[in-house]
């Protein structure tokens, strides 16, 4: 467990690297004695700091929500982090891939709640009921960890590596489509590169956002009306470059697409093209 000043620096260090687009060590070897308890509150430093600044919460994204990724990082749940604002991004607009230090992008249903969830005993039969619409969707996401050498502290620290999500047009009602059954494939310029499930997503995804109704109200937070919640990737995560576009077709649903650049006037000479 750390000391109150240990948070506050580790909260520190994090802001410092998103701002300078500056990766450092991973805080468990940073802060050797860091627990999920502590990560949980050094998010949530930064969260109020963002808050501070104008930005208001979109809502939560659900991380390590399959089986495998959970053998993978040691645990038996998953774990959160906030959708700000200014993370919500539109699709169609470029996105300048030099703005975040090592961008991947995940494959995920988007829920769009129409009426608050309750907190401790949410079911799915509330999430389905709250739910107004669901969307297919492309998470972004970036570690301010080195390398992507994380471990569960670490990411949960880092708001879940939460770093953007851009929603497709499509709105269907969730009782007019299987939830847990929906094949979605991804493709890079054209080309397939990944495909997946949302049955992967702890066997449904409407369970993983029951599960974080649950979590959340341990914290005092709600997922209230409006709040757009990712349950994790039916994809494999996969590296983004400027010059990359990416669409993710989802069958029943349509598809959703984006496309990285780099930043404006802002090109460094050692970017290259990596996969």
């Amino acid at each position: 467990m750390l000391e109150a000043a240990q948070r506050t620096e580790a909260a520190r260090v994090l802001w410092a690297a998103q701002r300078d687009r500056t990766p450092v060590e991973p805080l468990t070897a940073t802060f050797p004695a860091i627990e999920v308890t502590d990560a949980y509150e050094i998010q949530l430093i930064n969260v109020r700091r963002h808050l501070a600044e104008g930005r208001t919460v979109r809502g939560h994204k659900v991380g390590l929500s399959s089986k495998v990724m959970q053998r993978m990082m040691g645990v038996d749940e998953p774990d959160y982090g906030h959708l700000l604002s200014d993370m919500v991004l539109p699709e169609g607009t470029p996105v300048e891939a030099d703005r975040y230090c090592h961008p991947r992008i995940e494959v995920e249903l988007g829920y769009v709640l129409g009426r608050s969830l309750p907190g401790e005993g949410c079911t799915t039969a509330d999430v389905l009921a709250a739910t107004e619409y669901v969307v297919p969707s492309i998470e972004l996401i970036d570690s301010r960890i080195k390398d992507w050498r994380i471990r569960l502290a670490d990411t949960i620290a880092d708001n879940a590596s939460s770093a953007g999500v851009v929603l497709g047009s499509a709105r269907v009602r969730p009782g007019d489509i299987d939830l847990a059954g929906i094949a979605a494939v991804l493709y890079r310029d054209g080309e397939e590169i990944a495909r997946g499930d949302t049955g992967a997503v702890l066997g449904d995804p409407t369970e993983a956002v029951a599960w974080l109704a649950r979590t959340v109200a341990s914290y005092g937070v709600r997922l209230e009306a409006g709040h757009v919640i990712l349950p994790g990737s039916c994809t494999r995560a996969v590296d983004v470059a400027p010059g990359d576009t990416f669409r993710a077709d989802f069958e029943g649903l349509g598809p959703v697409s984006v496309a990285f650049v780099h930043s404006t006037g802002h090109r460094r000479p050692e970017d290259g093209h990596r996969h």
